[in-house]
């Protein structure tokens, strides 16, 4: 300690205070401690000892305590140099410390381990007690109190490892434990200790332990439960409908729109109401006819773009019509077809970023359409940019807009006349379809298809001339669009369009209008008649006796069983017959799919099915009793459309016939479908152009099938039997289970009391 401050040989210092003074001279050669923290604690120490002399330093301050008089006399040695402080003690270096660090690496080396990323003792991968030093690697540091006592005291042995600042310090005789679990005979400081104990503590449970319930499970590959039900019964056969009437019908949908609107230009043709259920406005065939054709004319005669037309025909065209204007989107629905555009109806954007609108933005993009017509109200409620013109929509391509009010168009000359033509396989009009992964494509239907479709419905149906249908539903698509805009024009049906807002207003007023106009056909959903009991209490004046037709467009749905039940029990007392009620299945793809048809029209008696759950979930078909809950009653939507081949096939694989006690996808032929998904080749080909085949591979027609995406059986009387839509198909375990199901389930529970008008 020469080199430090006073030499104390003579001084006789405590125990304790030795091995503190030693502890922290390791502290500061491992660099710990810094030199100013190092002098600060070491004074402290020996003050405890050494009273404090004026102007000595306070490390020097041990004399008049401890020494004698004349010793207390001697002249103080000089002050040494300070180190620095990042300077390592060149006393507890030695050639026999290097060579034995150096064998320590050498030896790490060879047993590959990785080097620690911390303060870590390689101690805490292999034992102490099993590592064997060279010779003299145990070697004694000087003591604080050289000359003085300087056998007295021997430091405790450390062995000199790769990662020996890792290793604690100290020299209390306890056995700890490194991170990794070595005990350790050594030294340590409190702090040392302390992080010692926390590192060993786990932060969190290991991450296997999170998943010890299941953990077996996953590695094991589950089976089938070989006590399951299978199908028993034996193939099907490909269901056939009647053969299409051989009648008188016009060559195309547009000869009979110019043949009523030239011979009968003063019959109603569509009437709209209002919020408050006032009649605003009736269409003649007559009108209808001439202000098609002065939109035709606009369309192909008035817009151009650099002295060229902007429109050829076959080009798509956006129709944006609000659901309160069905006269309006009629005009321009067959304004498009007399100019030999496709149009493509598409809902009202409401914001400029609204979801819903990028992906029909998609939609308008692949179909190249670059014009959308509309009406003067519709456009000033569209968001506006600065320059007062509609603005771009977020995924939307450029587009021109053109109101199509009747001061807009120009009345084209008395000999121009366009080309109506047969029907063909061009496409007539182009309607969207949205997933369940909210992507929308375009539903492509041919003017072929289109005849059909409304030839095969007014078999069905039996519309005649001049009767009136109340039309409860969107006339822009679906069923709505099918009977109430396109059927209708063949037979000259008067369509009476009852708005969504008024049916929230009042929803009773579908059934009012009935009586009012005497309809003799409603088209409505179960919600409607859902809606309708729940305003019918006070109303004693109605009379459904009209009715020979109520076509319940979501009959496939397993829930609409108990609307229909619920809705017959209360309104046959005011006219209504059993038979009336018709329950239909369709989709985007196959169009109209089955229709119940009353017994006049040749119809078997209504049916339903009282189906086991457990079964359906396992894809067969068991009937079990009614008053169970683990059961599913589904009505018939009845026969298949006529012109048409109806099979069912399996859901997953090879298009395989299913057996007659096996749910599968029902598949149609018929020249009454769909044609394409526009633009989309890939999934057109494996929806559009299906090939069904038996158990032994053979194909079942020479013709292709299109898949409905809705899932059923065919029952007795050739029945046709949906319990549910491939989109909500849900598969668990092996078990088949649907979305419409849980639908089903809350309405099978006093649907009056626990489920309300909107949920």
């Amino acid at each position: 300690m020469a080199e430090r401050g006073c030499p104390l040989e003579a001084v006789q210092l405590p125990a304790e205070v030795r091995e503190s003074l030693a502890e922290l001279e390791l502290e500061l050669s491992e660099g710990d401690i810094t030199q100013k923290g190092y002098e600060k604690k070491r004074a402290k120490l020996l003050a405890r000892c050494v009273p404090l002399i004026q102007g000595v330093d306070p490390s020097l301050q041990v004399e008049n305590s401890i020494l004698g008089p004349a010793q207390a006399s001697a002249p103080a040695p000089k002050q040494p140099k300070p180190r620095p402080s990042n300077a390592r003690d060149e006393r507890f270096r030695s050639d026999v410390h290097t060579e034995a660090v150096q064998a320590a690496l050498a030896k790490h080396k060879e047993r590959k381990m990785p080097m620690p990323s911390k303060r870590r003792s390689v101690l805490t991968h292999a034992s102490v007690e099993a590592y064997t030093p060279p010779a003299d690697l145990h070697s004694a540091p000087p003591d604080v109190t050289t000359g003085l006592m300087q056998h007295q005291h021997a430091y405790c042995e450390r062995p000199q490892l790769a990662s020996v600042r890792g290793v604690p310090r100290g020299c209390r005789g306890s056995v700890l434990e490194t991170a990794g679990g070595v005990p350790v005979n050594s030294r340590v400081s409190s702090k040392i200790q302390q992080l010692l104990n926390t590192l060993k503590r786990p932060k969190r449970p290991p991450l296997k332990e999170f998943f010890v319930d299941d953990f077996e499970e996953l590695l094991e590959v589950q089976q089938p439960d070989p006590n399951q039900p299978k199908p028993e019964g034996s193939q099907m056969a490909v269901l056939r409908g009647e053969p299409l009437a051989e009648s008188s019908w016009p060559p195309s949908l547009l000869a009979a729109l110019q043949q009523w609107g030239t011979t009968q230009p003063k019959a109603p043709c569509l009437t709209a109401l209002d919020t408050a259920g006032k009649a605003v406005y009736t269409l003649t065939y007559g009108k209808l006819w001439s202000r098609s054709l002065k939109l035709a004319y606009t369309l192909l005669n008035k817009l151009t773009n650099k002295n060229e037309p902007l429109l050829k025909p076959g080009d798509r065209v956006a129709l944006v019509f609000p659901n309160s204007d069905p006269v309006m989107f009629m005009v321009a629905f067959y304004g498009c077809l007399l100019a030999e555009l496709v149009p493509v109806p598409i809902e009202v954007p409401l914001t400029r970023k609204d979801a819903g609108s990028q992906q029909v933005g998609f939609l308008l993009g692949s179909c190249g359409v670059s014009l959308a017509l509309t009406t003067d109200a519709c456009q000033k409620g569209l968001p506006k940019a600065q320059t007062g013109e509609v603005v771009t929509f977020k995924g939307w391509p450029p587009l021109t807009w053109l109101v199509i009010d009747g001061k807009h168009l120009t009345k084209p000359p008395k000999d121009w006349n366009p080309a109506v033509q047969d029907a063909g396989p061009g496409t007539a009009y182009i309607e969207y379809k949205t997933s369940k992964e909210g992507s929308t494509v375009g539903v492509a239907v041919s003017h072929a298809s289109l005849l059909a479709q409304c030839q095969a419905l007014t078999q069905a149906c039996g519309y005649s001339e001049a009767e009136t249908l109340t039309n409860v539903l969107d006339f822009k698509r679906d069923a709505g669009l099918w009977h109430g805009v396109l059927t209708s024009i063949l037979k000259r049906i008067h369509v009476v369009s009852i708005p969504y807002a008024l049916m929230k207003a009042n929803p009773l007023s579908w059934i009012q209008k009935v009586c009012v106009y005497k309809a003799q056909a409603a088209l409505v959903k179960s919600r409607d008649m859902h809606w309708s009991l729940l305003a019918q209490r006070g109303q004693r004046d109605v009379s459904l006796s009209s009715l020979r037709l109520l076509i319940v467009a979501d009959g496939a749905n397993p829930w609409s069983i108990s609307s229909c039940d619920a809705f017959l029990n209360v309104f046959q007392a005011r006219g209504l017959r059993p038979e009336v009620i018709c329950p239909c299945a369709s989709s985007p793809e196959a169009l109209t799919v089955a229709i119940r048809r009353p017994p006049d029209l040749g119809g078997p008696p209504p049916r339903r099915a009282v189906l086991s759950m457990s079964g359906l979930s396992h894809g067969v078909i068991r009937v079990d009793a009614e008053e169970k809950l683990s059961v599913l009653t589904v009505q018939d939507v009845g026969q298949v459309m006529p012109g048409a081949n109806v099979c069912v096939v399996k859901v997953e694989g090879t298009p395989h016939l299913c057996k007659t006690d096996e749910v599968g996808e029902i598949c149609v032929d018929s020249s009454a479908t769909a044609t394409a998904y526009y633009g989309l080749l890939g999934i057109t080909k494996n929806v559009f152009e299906t090939v069904p085949v038996t158990a032994g591979g053979a194909p079942v027609s020479d013709r292709p099938f299109t898949r409905t995406g809705l899932l059923g059986f065919i029952g007795p009387d050739d029945l046709v039997f949906v319990v549910g839509k491939l989109d909500g198909l849900m598969v668990v375990g092996f078990r088949r289970h649907n979305a419409d199901d849980v639908v089903a389930t809350a309405l099978a529970v006093e649907p009056m009391k626990f489920v309300y008008r909107g949920r």
